[in-house]
């Protein structure tokens, strides 16, 4: 019996040809040109031409493409610049549904090929008959922000009464001496800074973020991996060998890995020079660029601007006329101001890094005084509906050590008002006395320019010859800043705003604290003194079940003291609060 002839599998008819092949031979370059410089845009590309393929009409111009699908509107746009072009060069009549004598087409079977991926390799080697190569383990290269990360980490928790974790700014300051790179300014022509590198090391189960605001810490994994990391760090001369790149690890999938048991090659004199550069901290300035200096984490005296922020609410909105004419005489008195959303305070001072024209912002680190500015008809509003109370609150916990009230008492307007005129000169009095804020008192929108105007020449002048270092919002402020005149400690303007957002997730003992201010009588200064000793509602609930009698629970708050007074509660309040607390029905 004769052996049966082979079954031929796939397809038996050639492809006809793509009847667009100028398209086609656009996109196949712009896929190529996408895929050399290790775009993920070179997928879309891959995506439309298929779509082209499979299209069996002829396309007269971009737009009729727009019905197919992976055809937006940006691939349209570069293909009808590029047909534009075509015609200019090879004159308006010329067939575009043919390609130049001379130019080969693109074909279909390497069209229909999409871009190579880890799994695709790995099976073109499977099916080839090569043999799997084992993963290699991945490790940072040395000089990267993930290397930087890694090693501060681990010598911040070897040292003595290390709190286990930091958070991102002081994390970054620590690291930034080990990176190559800023963590804050990207390279110019790129998008990333060393800070991108944080997200390989989460996923790779090296690094922890938890908690809000976030906190670093390094797993069982990243501590393994740190150790010997720092091992190599401080005895090799000649350092770890790379292999692979950090960055290309991101973009295309492929690890970047250091070889910790090779110790010659052609590192050596670049590692002698990060040696040289550590035994030379103290002559940093003379040694190195001001770029290199400013990423450590300082802004050095000559290298910033002060600059006046104000918020897009001072400008915007309301009466158009009162709110312009604060920016024609801010602008009139030649401040340096900036209009930006501030989420808390109206006013605000940044000092912000020189940087050469059309290159990367530069950092900007706030000073410590914010300004917010109450007419009486707003102090008279913000008074009814509550929000006094919660400014208030919200500009002492701002970080920022100096806040002021700027007041406008607009003559005899006070007077028309829905409260008495004396309930708010004594609301006022208050915030001074009580609260501790500077109240400055003006009469219209000019004066408050004029002393907006003041403030911005006496702290361009206060601060013209200090270093400025950034810290975090959790690292208290340094007390003695304005009577060193050589330097002093400020958070950074992005970390401030954050932290100051009104309406973000918040931990148990914050809302706590908005809770117990809603209470009638029960200030700020209150609330926190009570926060201090309860630092949620359980352990005030747990204290309460601990009481013997009704009596004792009603005075369980009345002892605690608030204030610079040190004033206490008093029974009443104390009641109150037993009441609000314990109480199974409604209060009356």
């Amino acid at each position: 019996m004769s052996n049966p002839e082979p079954v031929l599998l796939g397809r038996k008819r050639t492809l006809p040809a793509c009847p667009n092949p100028l398209f086609l031979k656009w996109l196949t370059e712009l896929r190529d040109e996408a895929r050399e410089k290790g775009l993920k845009i070179q997928y879309t590309y891959q995506k439309a031409i298929n779509s082209l393929n499979k299209y069996p009409l002829p396309l007269r111009d971009a737009k009729e493409a727009k019905i197919l699908q992976n055809f937006g509107d940006v691939i349209c746009k570069i293909l009808d610049s590029k047909l534009q072009q075509y015609h200019t060069e090879h004159g308006q009549d010329s067939p575009v549904h043919a390609l130049p004598e001379g130019v080969s087409s693109p074909g279909r079977s390497d069209n229909n090929k999409a871009p190579p991926t880890k799994k695709n390799n790995a099976r073109e080697k499977e099916g080839g008959g090569e043999k799997k190569k084992k993963k290699r383990e991945y490790v940072p290269q040395k000089g990267s922000g993930g290397y930087a990360v890694l090693l501060t980490l681990y010598r911040q928790s070897q040292m003595p009464g290390s709190k286990g974790f930091m958070f991102k700014m002081e994390l970054q300051a620590e690291a930034q001496h080990l990176c190559n790179k800023s963590f804050a300014v990207p390279d110019l022509g790129s998008k990333y800074t060393a800070w991108s590198s944080v997200a390989t090391l989460v996923q790779r189960n090296l690094l922890v973020k938890t908690h809000s605001p976030a906190r670093y810490s390094l797993t069982q994994e990243g501590v393994s991996l740190a150790q010997r990391l720092d091992s190599v760090e401080p005895g090799s001369k000649a350092g770890p060998h790379v292999i692979g790149d950090e960055e290309e690890e991101e973009e295309e999938g492929g690890p970047a890995v250091v070889d910790l048991t090779c110790s010659g090659g052609g590192g050596d004199d670049d590692d002698d020079d990060e040696d040289e550069e550590e035994q030379e901290n103290d002559i940093i300035q003379l040694t190195q660029p001001m770029n290199e200096v400013l990423s450590r984490g300082c802004l050095l005296p000559g290298t910033y601007d002060i600059v006046l922020c104000v918020d897009f609410i001072e400008t915007t909105g309301g009466s158009h006329h009162r709110k312009h004419e604060l920016v024609k005489e801010l602008q009139t008195n030649g401040v340096h101001f900036d209009v930006r959303k501030l989420n808390v305070g109206d006013f605000l001072w940044v000092a912000r890094e020189k940087v050469a024209p059309m290159s990367a912002a530069g950092r900007e680190l706030v000073l410590d005084f914010v300004i917010e500015r109450k007419r009486m008809d707003d102090l008279c509003g913000s008074i009814i509906d509550g929000r006094f109370k919660e400014q208030k609150f919200r500009l002492k916990r701002c970080g920022l050590r100096k806040p002021i009230y700027l007041v406008e008492e607009q003559g005899k307007a006070a007077a028309h008002l829905s409260l008495p005129e004396k309930t708010l000169q004594q609301a006022i009095v208050n915030t001074q006395v009580v609260d501790g804020f500077f109240v400055k008192r003006v009469q219209d929108v000019r004066e408050s320019a004029a002393y907006l105007s003041i403030m911005t020449r006496y702290l361009t002048k206060v601060y013209q010859n200090r270093t400025l270092v950034c810290r975090s919002r959790e690292r208290d402020g340094d007390p003695d800043c304005d009577d060193d005149p050589r330097s002093c400690s400020l958070m950074s303007f992005a970390e401030f705003n954050y932290g100051a957002i009104k309406n973000k997730s918040q931990t148990v003992r914050e809302a706590f604290a908005r809770q117990l201010m809603q209470v009638s009588g029960l200030s700020g200064d209150r609330a926190a003194a009570i926060l201090e000793r309860y630092s949620t509602p359980h352990s005030l609930l747990k204290t309460y079940d601990k009481c013997k009698s009704e009596a004792q629970k009603e005075k369980l708050l009345s002892t605690i003291q608030y204030g610079r007074l040190n004033r206490k509660l008093g029974p009443a309040l104390s009641r109150t609060l037993y009441q609000l607390y314990c109480s199974n029905g409604a209060l009356y």
